[in-house]
């Protein structure tokens, strides 16, 4: 088979979703400025073609780059918690997905710096919000007042979101795996009710 029957072939076997994806590797390594069709066409082995088979431009690409990370990150996180009925045990569960989930952490820390791209701000703002709701409801469940929940939820928010930009951004959190995991604890221990 010749090179450009190969990228034919390729071409007509990718799909939308393998767009938004290598669109969402594309954001964790360099940014969300970076998503490019050349450049994500080049990373896939295929041709501008295939591009726009499946979307009329690059901001269309985004915006289910966007999505697909959004319903991911919901799939994943919430949709695994759910089982849980403990509410102090769900948080714990929490803390640890959370804790060891670096590509999630990068491609939020690099969305949280295009906030001021119309397409990446109201997908934050969701996300937040989702993450803020879901925090207060368990703390509620573990026995926080209204007023205590909310609190809470926002303090850890504000300590997850102020972790990303030392260690991701600022480049200034340099844990060694023991150090991290002990952090982790201290985490739970500290904002956990009775953990």
């Amino acid at each position: 088979m010749t090179t450009a029957a190969a990228r034919t072939e390729r071409s007509t076997r990718l799909s939308a979703e393998d767009w938004a994806q290598a669109a969402l590797d594309q954001i964790a390594e360099t940014g969300v400025a970076s998503v490019a069709v050349e450049p994500l066409a080049r990373r896939l082995g295929v041709t501008k073609g295939s591009f726009y088979w499946h979307f009329p431009s690059r901001e269309a690409l985004l915006v289910a780059a966007l999505e697909r990370w959004e319903k991911v990150e919901q799939e994943t996180v919430f949709g695994s918690l759910e089982p849980i009925p403990d509410p102090r045990e769900r948080l714990r569960a929490l803390f640890q997905l959370v804790a060891h989930e670096a590509k999630s952490h990068i491609i939020y820390s690099e969305l949280l710096k295009a906030m001021d791209h119309p397409a990446v701000q109201p997908v934050i703002v969701r996300v937040s919000e989702r993450r803020l709701d879901y925090l207060t409801a368990s703390f509620r469940q573990a026995g926080l007042s209204r007023t205590d929940a909310q609190h809470r939820a926002r303090l850890l928010y504000s300590a997850y979101v102020g972790f990303l930009q030392l260690n991701l951004q600022l480049h200034q959190m340099n844990m060694q795996h023991e150090e991290f995991e002990a952090y982790v604890e201290h985490m739970m221990q500290t904002l956990i009710p009775g953990a």
